[in-house]
């Protein structure tokens, strides 16, 4: 009969297949429209994408800008280092700081396919950096205290903080940085010295290279480097947080002695 269909006759896809490709259409759209509401200078055009899931979606993945090219090109270095007090036979002893940003760069450097988290360190050094900046000196002196005793140690840091004018409403914004930045040096923390780990401190930092004016002169150094001075914090995990994972990814790279390697 004509209607038979025949070996030229295209089979027609079944339903699971046609479910398929639309919900991948629908993740790709979905990526191309918040990559370019990322990367495009801020707007009302982000409040399509409600609360902070663009934010939450982008990074640490996705994150990208446009600030490697001119005018305004990347011309500085970030550092995060965390030292930490730990509990030993003797005591309690004051770790050396180990640079994590040293550790995470050395996952992409030379690598065909480098992983994306290699640029973990140097995020969370330029958000605190810019969120510190922010800050009035007041709340500069208060952060650079020591908070880790107790339960209730980062009320206690919001609630000095607080006592302070704040015209521009940046301690929220600083705070929440705080926390992301502590809970990733508990992770660096708890992978290079064990369990015994009791509180941490980090020092983010930034230096600039060396201006372009001054390429071609032999004797230029460059500018010193800008620290974000950060007390002792308590310990910070979160619950979707992996420290095995971690741990075994931060500890393979050469830059780092972990406790477990010993």
């Amino acid at each position: 009969m004509d209607n038979e269909p025949t070996e030229d006759t295209p089979r027609p896809r079944s339903a699971v297949k046609r479910i398929l490709m639309v919900i991948a259409m629908a993740i790709t759209a979905f990526h191309l429209f918040a990559s370019f509401l990322w990367i495009a200078p801020a707007s009302t055009m982000r409040e399509v994408i409600p609360g902070d899931l663009l934010s939450k979606y982008m990074i640490p993945m996705w994150g990208q800008s446009w600030s490697v090219f001119a005018p305004e090109p990347i011309n500085g270095d970030y550092y995060f280092d965390v030292r930490a007090v730990i509990t030993t036979d003797t005591g309690e002893k004051t770790t050396e700081w180990v640079r994590a940003t040293d550790v995470e760069l050395d996952h992409s450097t030379y690598k065909l396919f480098p992983p994306r988290s290699a640029g973990l360190g140097i995020g969370v050094a330029s958000d605190i950096k810019g969120s510190w900046e922010d800050l009035p000196d007041d709340q500069k002196a208060i952060v650079e205290l020591d908070y880790f005793k107790g339960d209730d140690s980062v009320d206690r840091l919001e609630n000095k903080l607080e006592e302070y004018d704040d015209p521009e409403n940046t301690v929220p914004g600083y705070l929440e940085s705080e926390h992301t930045a502590t809970a990733y040096a508990t992770q660096v923390a708890k992978a290079v010295w064990g369990d015994d780990v009791q509180r941490v401190q980090f020092k983010a930092a930034r230096q600039n290279v060396v201006p372009f004016s001054d390429r071609n002169d032999k004797s230029a150094e460059r500018p010193n480097i800008q620290p974000v001075p950060v007390g002792w914090r308590a310990l910070v995990v979160e619950d979707h947080q992996s420290q095995e994972e971690f741990t075994k990814y931060f500890c393979s790279s050469d830059e780092v002695r972990c406790v477990s390697e010993l």
